[in-house]
């Protein structure tokens, strides 16, 4: 893992990811993540559901997403 002043170099870590062939859904989930940890949020245990699905066009915007707890999160996206 990349880090400057001891944090996360996030830009370096995002080349890599595509550098690596990371699909994009995976990465937009990524930044999901990091916008729930930014803001202090205690996501343990629980999934980040995007209300309008990536492979619909939706983004991990703040209005789009929401934590759930994983078996109805998993149920509702045919898991």
């Amino acid at each position: 893992m990349t880090q400057k002043n001891g944090k996360r170099d996030f830009k370096h870590a995002y080349a890599l990811q595509k550098k690596s062939g990371e699909t994009k859904d995976q990465i937009e989930r990524q930044e999901a993540r990091r916008a729930y940890d930014k803001a202090g949020i205690d996501r343990e245990g629980k999934h980040i559901d995007h209300i309008k699905k990536i492979k619909d066009g939706g983004k991990s915007t703040k209005g789009n997403t929401r934590l759930r707890a994983p078996k109805p999160n998993m149920r509702d996206n045919g898991h």
